[in-house]
């Protein structure tokens, strides 16, 4: 950023642009949740994450029944046009490892299927963007070429898969790794998981939540290190976001927030964040890593992964 000491004399003087963030994995704030909120929650909820300076996101859906999701996309459909910036959903779930579901409802997982791939497609009509999958379940691989042959970016993520799994996962067309080391076997030396199937492909991108929580500075400057220009900052934000403790709704289950840090009520299972995208900026530059590269995983990266 350039400071106003820089800047040529005579300069105009001004506020400094709002960056363009673009986020990948957003599912809310003041209140509203993009599973259930009307129009104007979604553009209110839209509205707080622009005004921290995210330009462009998708709508993140959490694990509900086939048809409910398909019901919510046709909703969702005839928003979209009304909601600038807005590019479309991400479907984390119903897709999902029930071991490393986190705050999905367990209740709504589902092993994947090409009928219900195909189903969810023609539901969004185009506005489905990207979908989380855990790559180990029956039917994934179909689920998987299904989706890609559509377009639609799949993404493994909420999933127990070895490296194996995850690398061929990979190889059929997945892009993308849903908030790395979260909902996932960790990176072992012997054992490198999700994470390192990721980091060995060089058209994959790794998204991470970078809130101080989720991940631990020193891993999050070792992952910009490890997969430099493939590494997407999210929020991964939920209905609480922008609001103070309390108590909230994520799909159907009960969070609670505490000190800004939301689980599911009862326990420690982190249930998203209340970030916005200039603080995951702000918390990926304190952890070590150059500012630029901070911003372009929060603009250009995750920009390319739309394209």
């Amino acid at each position: 950023m350039t400071s106003p000491h820089s800047q040529p004399v005579g300069a105009p003087s001004g506020p400094v642009p709002v960056p363009a963030f673009v986020d990948l994995h957003c599912h809310g704030a003041l209140g509203h949740g993009f599973d259930d909120a009307d129009l104007d929650g979604v553009r209110a909820a839209v509205d707080h994450h622009r005004a921290h300076g995210t330009q462009t996101l998708l709508l993140s859906l959490v694990s509900a029944p086939v048809d409910r999701v398909a019901r919510r996309l046709g909703e969702l459909g005839q928003m979209l046009p009304l909601l600038p910036g807005v590019a479309g959903v991400h479907l984390e779930g119903p897709f999902l490892a029930h071991g490393r579901r986190g705050a999905h409802d367990p209740v709504a997982l589902t092993a994947p299927s090409a009928e219900a791939a195909e189903r969810l497609i023609e539901a969004g009509n185009g506005i489905v963007r990207s979908v989380t999958i855990a790559p180990e379940l029956p039917g994934a691989g179909e689920a998987i070429e299904r989706f890609v042959a559509a377009g639609v970016v799949v993404a493994v993520g909420h999933t127990e898969a070895d490296y194996d799994t995850a690398a061929a996962a990979f190889d059929r067309g997945a892009r993308l790794l849903t908030h790395a080391f979260n909902a996932m076997p960790g990176l072992g030396h012997r054992a490198p998981g999700p994470v390192g199937a990721a980091l060995a492909r060089d058209h994959v991108v790794l998204e991470v939540i970078a809130d101080g929580v989720h991940v631990h500075p020193v891993v999050l400057r070792t992952l910009f290190d490890a997969a430099p220009g493939r590494v997407a900052l999210v929020t991964d934000a939920m209905s609480a976001t922008g609001l103070g403790d309390g108590v909230y709704r994520l799909g159907g289950l009960e969070v609670e927030v505490r000190d800004t840090r939301p689980v599911i009520a009862g326990t420690d299972t982190l249930a998203g964040s209340t970030l916005t995208m200039d603080r995951a900026v702000a918390a990926a530059v304190s952890a070590g890593v150059p500012e630029a590269v901070a911003r372009a995983a929060a603009s250009t990266v995750p920009a390319g992964m739309l394209s």
